[in-house]
């Protein structure tokens, strides 16, 4: 796995003394024996960085000539064993397996493509696009295209980064100057953007988009916003939503702590903490149980 999917603030480092040998036996004995040993099975899986979970799991299938991923499904159940399955998945493979989830049936989750390509640099979206193209063999641009309309699907194919060369494009609607300029820039260079656009305006771009935009197309263009602003702040009012709506939001919530435990998951934490007023920590604790709150926690890494 590519560094461009390890942070400095992730809450799972890797593991000193690492074996994958001796973790993947250890793993298959969990599994294979009377009733699986889901403590073990959250213990190694939880506490190992993302690249040492995929020498794991290549060391499993070398030993017992089957998936790990697959004997996860087969043994557990539930939230629990999605949240396992997702912690052996390439971070890139992951996301590209929550896209895909959220364009097929009836009814595109908007929410899960927003917060993806919003969140992501361009770096990792490349790399999500390869990984979407050779579990699916057919390009995340399609899938988009097939899935969304109007403007919001121009901004997102932006995000995918498949539009030829936008060079050749004369630029008509205001919406398609935003769309430009959220879609094309880095965070750095966004933040130095949306001051200049104060400046210049007098009003921040957030008021000027809830002024001009509406519905996906919003939303996807203010998560741009927040996410170059602060992206732990981004994620933490997201969990806080998850957590703290009617019923939890399982799948928002394992998403987030799977893909950010690796980058920024402390950064995340500390914001929820301001946000919220309690500790990401208690707020899981108090909201989920069984071996799926135990994973949780252990992801977490620590109270605050």
């Amino acid at each position: 796995m590519s560094s461009v999917w390890v942070g400095s603030r992730g809450s799972v480092k890797d593991s000193p003394g690492f074996s994958a040998g001796r973790d993947a036996d250890a793993v298959r004995k969990a599994i294979k024996g009377l009733g699986t040993d889901e403590d073990s099975l959250i213990n190694i899986l939880t506490q190992r960085s993302s690249s040492q979970r995929q020498l794991i799991a290549k060391e499993y299938l070398a030993a017992c000539g089957k998936d790990l991923k697959d004997d996860l499904k087969g043994d557990l159940s539930g939230n629990f064993e999605h949240l396992m399955v997702s912690l052996t998945l390439p971070a890139a493979s992951f996301d590209a397996k929550q896209l895909k989830k959220a364009m097929k049936g009836t009814g595109t989750s908007e929410n899960i493509l927003i917060e993806i390509l919003a969140s992501r640099s361009s770096k990792q979206i490349k790399e999500v696009g390869d990984a979407f193209y050779s579990v699916y063999s057919k390009s995340l641009g399609d899938d988009i295209s097939s899935e969304t309309s109007g403007d919001f699907r121009k901004a997102l194919l932006f995000l995918a980064n498949i539009l030829c060369n936008a060079g050749e494009k004369k630029w008509g609607t205001d919406e398609d100057k935003f769309i430009e300029i959220l879609c094309l820039r880095s965070f750095p260079q966004l933040r130095l953007t949306f001051d200049e656009y104060k400046n210049i305006c007098n009003k921040t771009i957030e008021e000027s988009i809830k002024g001009e935009m509406s519905g996906h197309l919003e939303d996807l263009l203010m998560a741009i916003v927040q996410c170059a602003r602060n992206t732990p702040v981004f994620f933490a009012e997201r969990l806080h939503k998850a957590l703290k709506g009617a019923g939890t939001d399982e799948f928002t919530l394992t998403r987030i702590m799977v893909s950010r435990s690796d980058i920024d998951l402390l950064d995340i934490r500390a914001e929820y903490k301001k946000l919220a007023g309690e500790s990401l920590y208690s707020a899981i604790k108090s909201d989920t149980s069984g071996n799926y709150g135990a994973a949780l926690l252990k992801l977490c890494g620590g109270d605050d």
